[in-house]
């Protein structure tokens, strides 16, 4: 039968390498250890010491035995954490994003996750729809979207928004939807609905559709995307998460313009779930550290309560 208690005793013998001091670390007696090993020995069908007198080395299975002792305890100690709500710094953390917001968030939680040594994060970087079905089916506690979901298992909620820009190559000399027309349009799975819905805003006379431009390519992953603009293929149109992010920083710019348009990311969880406070937590730090810097940037937050 399998006894817990066993593998514990024979991972404090690895540890301390003698059978006393396991003894006074466990508060048993030197026989009792003995016992412990033996019959987990006897469990496993397998010897786990190569004994010399009161000296022992371990066997490959005893090596086995107390790797997989450290991981079984390891995720026991994750999962009692996370039956605990309302711990702020322990506890798993199952969250989904898409690229564009992941850029960002994911580098803050592992800074968190450094800080808090009983924290865990298990992060996807996935697209929406794909999200959607991730929280459904419980693979994942919190899900970041952006766009609203209206389904009657799930809860959605409006979070955040980041500025979209309008990105060009460094050496683009234009300023109007001529010259944007002239060089094409790089798009992404969200690129069409952010380029649509900046362009309309700016150009409201000349822009008709975004079948005014040529289209240069097509990439699933936002992150990639700067790379085709900064060998001068075309534009296109990314939150501000995704620029502040790329490697290509200084081969692309953002064009500036008068309206700003915003990308609103909604939180996903299962319907009538609590989140837990150390998602709040850490959410809540992210959001507050962001505003911070876009005051920097000269923008002003949005209100979305």
């Amino acid at each position: 039968m399998f006894n817990a208690q066993y593998f514990r005793t024979f991972v404090t013998l690895v540890e301390t390498g003698s059978f006393t001091r396991t003894a006074q670390r466990l508060e048993m007696t030197q026989p009792g250890v003995s016992q412990h090993v033996r019959k987990l020995e006897r469990y496993l069908d397998k010897p786990l010491l190569d004994r010399q007198g009161r000296r022992f080395t371990l066997t490959e299975a005893g090596r086995r035995a107390y790797d997989y002792g450290l991981r079984l305890f390891a995720e026991h100690e994750q999962f009692r954490h996370s039956l605990d709500d309302d711990a702020l710094d322990s506890g798993e953390c199952r969250i989904a994003s898409p690229g564009s917001v992941g850029l960002m968030l994911y580098p803050y939680i592992l800074g968190q996750q450094q800080m808090h040594a009983g924290l865990t994060v298990n992060y996807s970087f996935a697209f929406s729809h794909e999200i959607v079905g991730d929280v459904l089916a419980g693979r994942y506690d919190l899900g970041i979207v952006t766009e609203p979901v209206r389904h009657p298992d799930l809860d959605c909620v409006a979070w955040h928004q980041e500025a979209l820009c309008l990105v060009v190559p460094a050496d683009f000399a234009g300023t109007g939807l001529a010259e944007l027309m002239g060089i094409g349009f790089i798009n992404y799975s969200d690129g069409v609905n952010h380029a649509r819905s900046l362009l309309r805003s700016n150009f409201p006379e000349e822009f008709r559709s975004m079948g005014q431009f040529r289209r240069q390519g097509f990439t699933n992953e936002v992150a990639m995307v700067l790379d085709a603009v900064a060998r001068g293929l075309g534009f296109t149109v990314v939150s501000r998460l995704v620029l502040e992010t790329s490697p290509w920083q200084r081969q692309v710019k953002e064009l500036s313009l008068s309206r700003p348009e915003y990308e609103t990311l909604h939180l996903v969880t299962r319907a009538g779930t609590q989140m837990p406070r150390r998602y709040v937590r850490l959410l809540e730090g992210f959001r507050e550290q962001r505003l911070q810097e876009l005051y920097g940037h000269g923008e002003q937050p949005v209100d979305l309560a």
